[in-house]
């Protein structure tokens, strides 16, 4: 067998018990303190965070903010919308349909399933989402699922031949009914 030899250490200068005086720190910030400090502050932060989100879920919104006084969006003069046609509003996050008939349809532009953007495909006269596939076709109802069911609409009106939409009246519904849609009055 071979014997092991006990080999002691010397402290080195800096780490001797004679150079530090009792109660002293040591020079400088030392890791632990360092780490302590920021998860402390990464605490606080995230707590803060959370108290804020609490805050502004509960508290109610001011009447008469800016969602409200630009509820109703212009879409514009009603000859402007040839039939047949789907028109994007991005301010106010809405298709525009004017059906073969003559009849309006303010569609969101929200997929129903995960509220992916659903852009109008031309070229295939429906709405896809890029998301998960769903497909809608131009009165809002579900092609291809998995979208639960049709896109929401809002309220339209026609005054003085201008059309305009209530993007602060999301209505949410199960498929396409023909009296959701609008018609001009005819004189």
């Amino acid at each position: 067998m071979v014997a092991l030899k006990k080999v002691q250490m010397k402290p080195s200068k800096t780490q001797t018990s004679k150079d530090k005086k009792p109660g002293e720190a040591p020079a400088g910030v030392s890791r632990r303190s360092f780490l302590n400090v920021l998860w402390t502050a990464l605490g606080l932060a995230a707590l803060a965070e959370f108290l804020w989100l609490t805050f502004s879920f509960l508290w109610p919104a001011k009447p008469g903010g800016e969602s409200q006084s630009n509820a109703v969006v212009p879409a514009g003069a009603l000859a402007s919308f040839a039939p047949g046609t789907v028109t994007a509003f991005q301010r106010g996050e809405f298709y525009l349909v004017r059906l073969d008939d003559g009849g309006l349809l303010a569609l969101s532009c929200k997929c129903t399933h995960l509220g992916c953007t659903v852009p109008w495909v031309e070229k295939e006269k429906k709405f896809l989402c890029p998301c998960h596939a769903s497909a809608f076709d131009s009165t809002g109802n579900v092609i291809s699922a998995p979208a639960p069911r049709a896109l929401d609409m809002f309220p339209v009106r026609i005054e003085n031949n201008i059309v305009k939409v209530d993007t602060a009246r999301r209505i949410k519904r199960s498929g396409f009914d023909p009296k959701q849609v609008v018609y001009p009055k005819k004189d």
